[in-house]
């Protein structure tokens, strides 16, 4: 049985689009499918309405909604944008009950596309029909020891965190340099499932329990899989992030990159003298990156008046400074970004090591620098774990917003 008959996943995505009446989609509850390869497949839900010759989707991640953007009519096939990513889903309504079509993600070298199809599935919930579960007696609901790629020189550690609800399962993955964002699925017996769409990523995690460890599979899209291992354990930590990056003190904080009126700022300057400063190390294709932005943005409306400056440099997909520069200022507009945006270059992290020499490495997207009103580092955060890691985000945000309270006193 493929796993998409397995598993339920809710994922929210809205657009709206005129159609002929004749092929207008049915309402209802829709399951969409990214083919990963001969064997296997993403599923997301997809809700789906139809109005005055209008489609609306509304279609739900856990707790996170996605809105795609109506781009353009191409003959019979219909193309909508992903809001934060540079990615669209090109689809025809082949009948009432069937699109197909496929995911382009541009930030990805060549072209990099996904095959899409989704049909009508009026169930809620998909029912896995060799399982009984009235009899399942597996439960996820704990802190998960985790390592990817175990036995290589790759291996990275990670922590899994799930919440279960009868055979639906939700949850995340922590890394040391940002989360595996809103992971939604099923548990049918002691096999696992947890997928993520989000126009940036198209992860799936598949596992067994067996004697209390999850045997795994991840895969990204069709152009990466590996295996995981995971054990329950409740005390296990990650290493922290503000310290996993760390200051050469040799080398001053200073920098060059032109800004979106392709001006030419440099750090530092009068501006930000006496001033408390993040200095934020993105590419606005990253989703962590994103999550970390989102959270600058409301830090700066509620602090700035009180001395605190933020510098965004953006390290974009493609090889052409135009490039870059047009996917910030896409960025800047859709989320409403109040601070500087500086273009440093190329999604690549040894040419953002190589600028921010100061620092030993960059081994993230995003890296942020805290700097305070003497212009000395104070410290260094390494990757961001965003909304989906419950209390963990919670914390880092209490966390974060007392120290820059005692920075700004300074």
């Amino acid at each position: 049985m493929k796993i998409v008959s397995l598993f339920l996943f809710w994922f929210c995505l809205v657009f709206a689009q005129s159609v002929s009446a004749s092929n207008l989609p049915k309402s209802g509850s829709w399951l969409g499918v990214l083919t990963l390869n001969s064997s296997t497949e993403l599923p997301f839900r997809i809700f789906l309405t139809t109005k005055k010759k209008e489609i609306q989707f509304e279609i739900r991640n856990g707790e996170e909604k996605i809105q795609l953007i109506n781009k353009e009519i191409a003959g019979d096939t219909l193309v909508f944008a992903f809001p934060e990513f540079d990615s669209d889903l090109h689809f025809v309504v082949t009948s009432s009950k069937q699109l197909n079509g496929y995911w382009h993600n541009k930030n990805k070298s060549g072209r990099y596309t996904i095959p899409f199809k989704a049909h009508l599935c009026e169930n809620v919930l998909f029912e896995c029909q060799q399982t009984d579960f009235s009899t399942q007696t597996v439960n996820l609901t704990y802190k998960w020891k985790t390592i990817f790629e175990p036995g290589t020189t790759d291996a990275y550690p990670a922590i899994g965190l799930f919440k279960q609800n009868g055979n639906q399962l939700s949850g995340t993955f922590l890394t040391e340099t940002g989360d595996y964002r809103f992971l939604d699925g099923n548990l049918f017996g002691n096999q696992f499932y947890l997928s993520c769409f989000d126009g940036s990523h198209a992860f799936l995690f598949t596992a067994e329990l067996q004697n209390n460890t999850l045997n795994g599979n991840f895969y990204s899209g069709t152009h990466y899989q590996t295996t995981w291992i995971a054990n329950p354990d409740n005390n296990y930590e990650l290493t922290n992030p503000d310290e996993l990056t760390t200051v050469v003190n040799t080398n001053p904080l200073q920098f060059s990159f032109k800004n979106l009126k392709n001006e030419v700022v440099s750090y530092p300057n009068s501006k930000y003298e006496n001033k408390v400063t993040i200095i934020q190390i993105m590419g606005s294709w990253c989703p962590n990156c994103m999550d970390e932005t989102h959270y600058y943005t409301q830090l700066y409306k509620k602090y700035h008046d009180q001395g605190l400056e933020i510098i965004l440099v953006g390290y974009e997909a493609g090889n052409d400074e135009n490039v870059y520069a047009e996917k910030l200022k896409r960025l800047q507009s859709r989320a409403n970004i109040p601070f500087e945006m500086l273009i440093g270059g190329a999604a690549n992290k040894n040419k953002a090591a190589k600028d921010f020499s100061m620092l030993n490495d960059i081994i993230s997207f995003p890296t942020s620098i805290f700097v305070d009103r003497a212009g000395n580092i104070s410290k260094v955060h390494t990757g961001f774990n965003g909304p989906s890691t419950g209390e963990y985000y919670d914390e880092y945000m209490l966390e974060t917003e007392k120290y820059l309270q005692q920075l700004l006193k300074n």
